[in-house]
């Protein structure tokens, strides 16, 4: 068994990787607040802290210790955390990826014949394994629509990307409702162009059809709504007024904790 690191795998790297444990859930931060003459504490809900991921990995035998050295010079310059984070896949769990970097050192003990053993950790900031093959729909008609997600266990934060002409003007739009939640976009929208509304991220951008940036997409958002998506059942309500609807294309980011 391995992993994949910004695409390339362990067993390319001449090592040899096995996953010994699992947190299913990540550290929480809970936001507890203390009141004179109340017993106990006030809750105020928890949220995710960042994941860590520890790979145990060991380096065949080699015939002198300069090869081995070697060997863990490619594996520092692969694993350089100042590259950034990068994408990870475990073979133990092939169906998602985490966004990840390398957040200690890397300490070989060196074992007899010239092999190594290590430990490497990786901090996931955003704690969330996505999935690998995510889910898309597309809604092509103004109305009610019951989109299913199955894949994750937790509510997702999807990208809408929405083609519509819409004038100019807060009495013109396109309505989005999804469980309730309403996001209400306003002109201009040119027929030719798409509004690419990122709800992780809390951005929007207009592009064209070849994929182009035109503009900054947030000042069509009536106001700043990102519905989020439920695994199971998702009730999508479309509605216009005085605009044309043509396609709202959904992509789930399905996710697990």
């Amino acid at each position: 068994m391995g992993f994949i690191f910004n695409g390339t795998p362990s067993q390319d790297m001449g090592m040899k990787a096995r996953l010994e444990k699992w947190i299913a859930v990540p550290n929480l931060r809970n936001s507890f607040l203390q009141i004179p003459g109340k017993a106990g504490v006030a809750d105020f809900g928890s949220d995710g802290a960042e994941r860590i991921i520890t790979i145990k990995c060991n380096i065949y035998p080699r015939l002198v210790f300069s090869s081995l050295v070697s060997v863990l010079d490619g594996i520092a310059e692969w694993l350089n955390p100042d590259n950034g984070l990068r994408q990870l896949i475990l073979d133990d769990v092939p169906d998602r990826y985490f966004m990840a970097r390398l957040s200690d050192a890397l300490d070989c003990e060196r074992l007899v014949l010239s092999a190594g053993a290590f430990d490497l950790n990786f901090v996931c900031p955003d704690p969330y394994g996505y999935s690998i093959a995510d889910e898309t729909f597309d809604i092509t008609a103004a109305g009610k629509s019951t989109l299913t997600r199955v894949k994750g266990n937790t509510d997702s934060l999807p990208v809408y990307r929405l083609k519509a002409n819409i004038p100019s003007g807060n009495s013109t739009y396109v309505s989005i409702a999804i469980n309730g939640a309403e996001l209400k976009v306003t002109g201009p929208l040119g027929a030719d162009e798409t509004l690419i509304i990122d709800s992780a991220l809390m951005t929007a951008k207009v592009v064209d059809d070849s994929g182009e940036t035109l503009r900054n997409g947030l000042p069509l958002l009536l106001e700043l709504s990102f519905p989020v998506f439920r695994k199971g059942a998702n009730e999508v309500v479309i509605s216009e007024k005085d605009a044309t609807f043509s396609q709202l294309s959904i992509q789930a980011k399905s996710r697990w904790r």
